[in-house]
């Protein structure tokens, strides 16, 4: 999250002449997390945002500091009790934030990950995890790029039939040539990373760290984690459920 919405939301509440300890109790956090967000120590999930949102009648884009006008479209029918009308709203507000909220997520976690790989000081390493991250990219922009049939696809050089096995092929090449380099065996014609360079990361080392970031990363995992194991799918041997992840749930 960027500072600026650390600072309006210490504003905002200033404004309403309200101490963090009351502001706290009614958006449903502790005092000690509210003063971590309004110092910018720790960054807050979309859902969190949503609710500041409400509380304050202000904006979801006025809190990122995107706007400048305070109106909140989700709560600006006050006479309204339609409570699915209402339900609409809400929906529309989180759809209109997700890209902004992701695009600081992901942005934030690649940042971290590019930051380990310079104290790794290995250049093979550092090629290789870059080819796969833009390889990924770049099969997504083609997606987006081409919902649109009139777009021209003279734009990329390689055919719209083939380019997504391309892709696949070339990101099963790089993950082959990391789990090589990382290996603790010695491979001839891979460029292995020292031992000395095997950095030791747990969740506290990562948030002392990266204070600003690492929140974006646990809830990168958080959230592909829920993805992979869902209602439907289950571990045979250790439920979902009753597997506690090591990394702190964000509010």
């Amino acid at each position: 999250m960027n500072k600026n919405f650390s600072r309006i939301i210490a504003l905002l509440r200033k404004e309403k002449g309200i101490s963090q300890k009351v502001a706290a109790a009614n958006l449903g956090v502790s005092q000690a997390l509210l003063s971590h967000y309004e110092k910018a120590k720790r960054e807050c999930g979309l859902d969190f945002v949503v609710r500041v949102s409400k509380y304050y009648g202000v904006s979801c884009d006025y809190l990122l500091g995107q706007s400048s006008d305070r109106q909140n479209e989700m709560t600006s029918e006050k006479d309204s009790s339609d409570s699915d009308d209402l339900h609409q709203k809400d929906n529309k507000g989180v759809e209109s934030l997700l890209p902004t909220l992701n695009k600081k997520l992901i942005i934030n976690s690649v940042s971290i990950i590019f930051d380990v790989l310079s104290e790794m000081k290995n250049k093979s390493l550092t090629s290789e995890v870059s080819v796969y991250i833009m390889a990924s990219i770049y099969r997504m922009f083609r997606v987006l790029y081409s919902t649109n049939p009139k777009s021209p696809q003279e734009f990329f050089a390689i055919n719209k039939f083939l380019y997504s096995g391309f892709v696949s092929s070339l990101e099963s090449i790089s993950k082959t040539k990391i789990d090589c380099i990382v290996s603790q065996d010695k491979l001839e014609g891979f460029e292995r990373l020292l031992e000395e360079r095997r950095l030791y990361l747990t969740p506290q080392i990562i948030s002392e760290k990266y204070p600003l970031l690492s929140s974006s990363l646990f809830n990168l995992i958080h959230t592909i984690e829920n993805k992979l194991v869902n209602k439907k799918i289950r571990l045979r041997f250790v439920p979902f459920s009753a597997k506690k992840s090591l990394f702190p749930r964000m509010q």
